[in-house]
């Protein structure tokens, strides 16, 4: 199929999915180089590019994916490893989230100091005393 064909089943785009090309993530399997140069892509190639985004979407970088797709051909870590991996990823991600409850608690007292200015600024100042921790 072509890269167009490819990027509406995938939901990417023919840029991405050439940047992923160029980056490793897909190989011999997945692409091949026709007479005339145009890349003719295997359907193993969808299911590929949805590995990618799915692993993506854990906040994967595209070194971990390089390592990721390398394991899934290869089976070369054991169970224990891609357990670990997990639990690691779960940390990660868990710090991010408590990053992001901080800013999300900064900013609704952000919003409600502003409101408060426009409409009651005894209030306004009574909130400058609880501001958040930064």
């Amino acid at each position: 199929m072509k890269i167009q064909e490819l990027a509406e089943k995938t939901g990417l785009t023919a840029y991405t999915i050439r940047f992923y090309e160029k980056e490793g993530l897909l190989d011999g399997r997945h692409v091949r180089r026709e007479n005339n140069n145009y890349r003719n892509y295997s359907d193993e190639a969808i299911e590929r590019l949805r590995l990618v985004k799915k692993f993506q979407g854990l906040g994967c970088s595209l070194a971990e994916l390089r390592e990721i797709l390398q394991d899934h051909d290869t089976n070369a870590r054991t169970h224990l490893q891609v357990i670990e991996w997990i639990r690691h990823k779960m940390s990660e991600i868990e710090r991010k989230k408590e990053e992001l409850d901080q800013t999300l608690e900064t900013l609704n007292w952000m919003l409600e100091y502003r409101m408060a200015l426009m409409n009651d600024p005894d209030k306004a100042n009574s909130l400058l005393k609880l501001r958040p921790s930064e």
